[in-house]
């Protein structure tokens, strides 16, 4: 594995999901490609899109962009393969594969991943034959390396790295508003990765814009320690300041973006400790920015006889600010996995006899009742 982490030196990806957009909708491709040039030319090579990007628009900017105009060594190609979205029977599935060559024009692609695996879908990967398609598709030359993309807890990916053993790298959301969120968990996701020697992509290192803009109290701690820093580049530095990381990826919507995150990235520094300090004051404000002021101690969950994770509910109910709806929904489906939910609360009143900050936990739960699917 220390071959993928070696040939990427150069820590920050080009995302292609949030490409700019002219005033039809169309992707913007002039601006694509200026991007590209500056990227390419500060010393980026890894684009990451995937068949569902855009219903495939993505995937055809990039051959635009950057395949048709730079030579196929300058320059590394990552997409995805979804076997739930847009597909509907394992020949459908397959076809992306296939699909995804054509839209591209890469000739083979250095990263190829299973898209978005969580605990709602990723046995149709196994029902599709999906693991061993690709495995064929890298004995044949046209796949240098494949991973998959997870967006669930712990306990599954550990259990998806030993049923796959030669998974060369995995794809995971990582950012320092989720560092120990329980509906991202993406300090143990990490850790799992590193433990079984296999080196990570980072998805949603700004937590898809919000952390570009923060709360009032994180962005005066940023501010304060370094008032020249955007606060995107504080996002980006502390995903790419960890060991085994392959790539940041980041989905710039325009020229100013990638110019910003160059800013920082073409010459790339590790957080140092006085900056390293500021992320964690920035992680206690999240924190203690919560509209429910759990402490987690738990002793509501003890006796709950609906078994429902009342301390990690309220979390992603805090960390919801400003996120999309979907990906709120997702985190919330991660910590009630094979638990029970907000909507099955029997309102027996064992919980608010154990709370030491006695919250009003059956009617916190009710409105908590909204991020279920």
């Amino acid at each position: 594995m220390s071959e993928i982490l070696e040939r990427n030196t150069f820590k920050l990806g080009f995302g292609l999901m949030r490409l700019p957009k002219n005033a039809d909708g169309t992707i913007d491709i002039p601006q694509v490609c200026q991007m590209a040039d500056h990227f390419i030319q500060a010393g980026g090579t890894y684009f990451d899109t995937a068949y569902v990007y855009d219903n495939g628009a993505s995937e055809a900017a990039l051959k635009a962009a950057v395949v048709d105009r730079y030579p196929r060594e300058s320059f590394t190609v990552a997409t995805k393969l979804n076997a739930w979205l847009q597909c509907h029977d394992e020949a459908s599935a397959k076809q992306q594969f296939y699909t995804s060559l054509e839209r591209t024009g890469a000739g083979y692609f250095d990263y190829y991943l299973l898209h978005a695996l969580q605990r709602n879908n990723y046995r149709k990967y196994d029902e599709y034959h999906i693991w061993d398609f690709v495995k064929q598709m890298k004995a044949k030359g046209l796949i240098r390396h494949y991973g998959f993309s997870f967006h669930a807890d712990p306990e599954l990916l550990e259990e998806l790295l030993k049923a796959h053993p030669d998974v060369e790298f995995v794809q995971l959301q990582i950012n320092y508003a989720d560092w120990e969120n329980p509906g991202v968990a993406s300090r143990r996701n990490l850790e799992i990765c590193k433990a079984y020697g296999k080196p990570v992509t980072v998805m949603e290192p700004v937590k898809g814009g919000v952390l570009a803009n923060p709360i009032d109290s994180v962005k005066a701690i940023l501010s304060e320690a370094n008032p020249k820093a955007s606060y995107a580049s504080w996002a980006i530095r502390f995903v790419a300041s960890h060991e085994n990381i392959i790539t940041v990826l980041s989905g710039m919507s325009n020229l100013a973006q990638m110019d910003d995150n160059l800013s920082f990235m073409k010459d790339f520094k590790p957080l140092d400790a006085d900056e390293q300090r500021a992320i964690h004051k920035a992680q206690f404000a999240l924190d203690a920015d919560k509209s429910i002021p759990c402490t987690g101690c738990r002793y509501c969950t003890e006796g709950c006889p609906m078994g429902i994770p009342i301390p990690d509910i309220f979390t992603v109910a805090n960390r919801r600010k400003g996120s999309p709806e979907f990906r709120t929904k997702r985190e919330y489906s991660i910590v009630t996995q094979g638990k029970g939910k907000a909507s099955e609360c029997v309102q027996c009143g064992q919980c608010e006899g154990a709370c030491p900050q006695h919250l009003p936990i059956i009617s916190l739960l009710e409105t908590c009742r909204a991020m279920e699917g």
